[in-house]
């Protein structure tokens, strides 16, 4: 079956917003609401284990004060620090401080040009999603993707293959003519148990996640001056990502 779409993650994946946005986004929000939590990059990390920022919020408090955690209050209380982290995440996407990583934008016009549809799934929140595109891509760039699925557009975050089947279902596509670029072991999981073939490509954060079987394990998408570097079909890789080497290694997957 040919390649006739791709299905892109978002944190990690299109952007390194994790560390540039999410988690300091979340420490404003703390400090905010006046209360004493702080993450910094290892213990963000540690939480990254948990997918979804409310579930990682609660996993936190839970941790933390077990017996507030447990008050009939606490869900609201997520709730709003979350939607203020997110606030605080919009806030950062539009002073610049996060980009595309390298490769991302050359890929997704090259995929347009040339008739891929591309789709998103992602646990992130649709605010955080259509601000990143907005920012990095202009007023344009959400209109790139034929289905944006995120944040609690379904019950069971990633590693659930959930998202993929809501996005497979809206594309009207099998998951075999599709491709699914992650930059985690929880986004890979997802996609594979969902059909999707996987290319990933690691973030800052998920440098030693255990990625299991994927079409090419990679630094990132690589640019003509600046090659990608790693693995694919289990030999070494170094080059440049484009819409013919996604193509064949979809067609070696196939065959």
């Amino acid at each position: 079956m040919t390649l006739q779409a791709l299905v892109w993650d978002v944190d990690g994946t299109l952007a390194e917003t994790e560390d540039e946005g999410h988690r300091i986004a979340f420490n404003r929000a703390f400090e905010e609401a006046g209360l004493p939590w702080r993450w910094d990059r290892a213990v963000y990390g540690e939480l990254l284990r948990i997918t979804g920022g409310k579930e990682r919020l609660l996993a936190w408090w839970q941790r933390v004060d077990p017996e507030a955690a447990a008050a009939p209050a606490t869900a609201a209380t997520v709730r709003r620090l979350h939607e203020r982290k997110t606030a605080h995440n919009l806030e950062l996407l539009r002073g610049g401080a996060i980009a595309l990583r390298p490769g991302v934008r050359r890929l997704l016009e090259q995929a347009q040009r040339q008739g891929l549809r591309q789709a998103i799934a992602t646990t992130t929140t649709p605010d955080n999603v259509t601000g990143l595109l907005e920012v990095a891509l202009g007023a344009a760039g959400a209109r790139m993707f034929e289905v944006i699925g995120a944040g609690d557009a379904v019950p069971h975050k990633k590693p659930a293959p959930d998202i993929f089947h809501w996005v497979l279902e809206r594309l009207g596509l099998p998951a075999q003519a599709c491709l699914a670029i992650e930059d985690s072991a929880a986004g890979a999981t997802a996609a594979r148990a969902a059909g999707l073939p996987v290319v990933v490509t690691r973030s800052r954060y998920t440098a030693a996640d255990a990625v299991g079987e994927v079409l090419a394990d990679l630094g990132d998408l690589g640019e003509p001056a600046a090659a990608a570097q790693g693995t694919a079909g289990g030999r070494r890789w170094s080059g440049v990502v484009d819409v013919d080497t996604l193509r064949a290694w979809h067609r070696g997957a196939a065959g």
